[in-house]
């Protein structure tokens, strides 16, 4: 039997005529050239993930949601129904592209949505820092009253902050967040990647004693003092957060630093009590490099 190129490729191109018009967002052409195909051939295995996304083009507005429930409906859409199908059409990285003005978009229309704690992933900041929209983010992270006290705030700007700025200029955000939350800064340092940052934390956990659970990572800021002693000028500068025996002993570290700078060796001495009462096991890391 002889192929027939055009009638076995017919198929393939009106796949093509999909994914073309769904490139370029055109919601009208990417709903013709799916009817053509699916009526020509219903049972094509892409036919159900190109409807997922037609679909979710001729749902797309500018229209700024009611509420957070709109928001979170309209963000479960996009995260659990539109972002597998765009995934498996165009491969990882095209498909994560495709999705960016759709996350833009949603970012947009929450804009005006006030922060609200049992609704973190509707804030805009959030939206846009899932655009890659690192200005954006910071921006909104900004209209929140108090957002340096508030955990999910302070990820938010950490992660903005690395991505405009790279990992120096967010070590003040980064102490902060590893004493108000430190589930959350783990997530962070995975969700960044920082080679630098992974080889300290590896280290840290390698040599510091503490309860073994996720709340060891509080006492980190003060630990990469001891390893990293340069980094005083920067941890300097975090705001004070909640006084907790984590960023208390950091402070202490910042100051033994500079007594020694001094040469005050009297002070010194008085200085290393408070922080062998603070925390055995951070002293004697800090004992072992002198």
């Amino acid at each position: 039997m002889q192929l027939d190129i055009f009638a076995d490729s017919r198929d393939v191109m009106l796949r093509n005529d999909v994914v073309s018009a769904l490139q370029r967002y055109d919601a009208r052409e990417t709903q013709q050239s799916l009817k053509r195909l699916s009526d020509d051939y219903p049972d094509d295995d892409s036919v159900p993930q190109l409807t997922v996304l037609a679909d979710a083009l001729d749902l797309r507005s500018a229209a700024a949601f009611s509420g957070h429930s709109a928001a979170a409906e309209a963000r479960c859409a996009l995260v659990e129904e539109t972002t597998p199908a765009a995934l498996r059409m165009f491969g990882e990285r095209a498909g994560t592209q495709w999705l960016v003005p759709l996350w833009q978009e949603l970012a947009q229309r929450a804009s005006l949505l006030p922060f609200r704690a049992t609704s973190i992933d509707t804030h805009a900041a959030a939206l846009w820092l899932q655009a890659g929209a690192w200005s954006a983010a910071r921006d909104a992270v900004l209209t929140i009253e108090s957002w340096r006290r508030i955990p999910a705030p302070v990820t938010w700007m950490a992660e903005a902050s690395y991505r405009l700025d790279a990992l120096e200029a967010t070590w003040p955000l980064l102490a902060e967040l590893a004493w108000l939350a430190p589930d959350r800064f783990a997530g962070l340092v995975d969700r960044l990647g920082d080679k630098s940052l992974d080889l300290l934390l590896k280290k840290f956990h390698a040599g510091f004693e503490g309860a073994g659970d996720s709340t060891d990572i509080a006492w980190f800021p003060a630990w990469v003092l001891i390893e990293k002693p340069a980094l005083a000028r920067l941890l300097g500068v975090a705001q004070p957060s909640t006084q907790t025996s984590p960023e208390r002993a950091m402070r202490l570290l910042l100051e033994l630093l500079s007594l020694e700078r001094q040469g005050r060796h009297f002070d010194l001495l008085d200085c290393r009590k408070k922080l062998q009462g603070l925390h055995a096991s951070l002293y004697a890391c800090y004992m072992s490099t002198r």
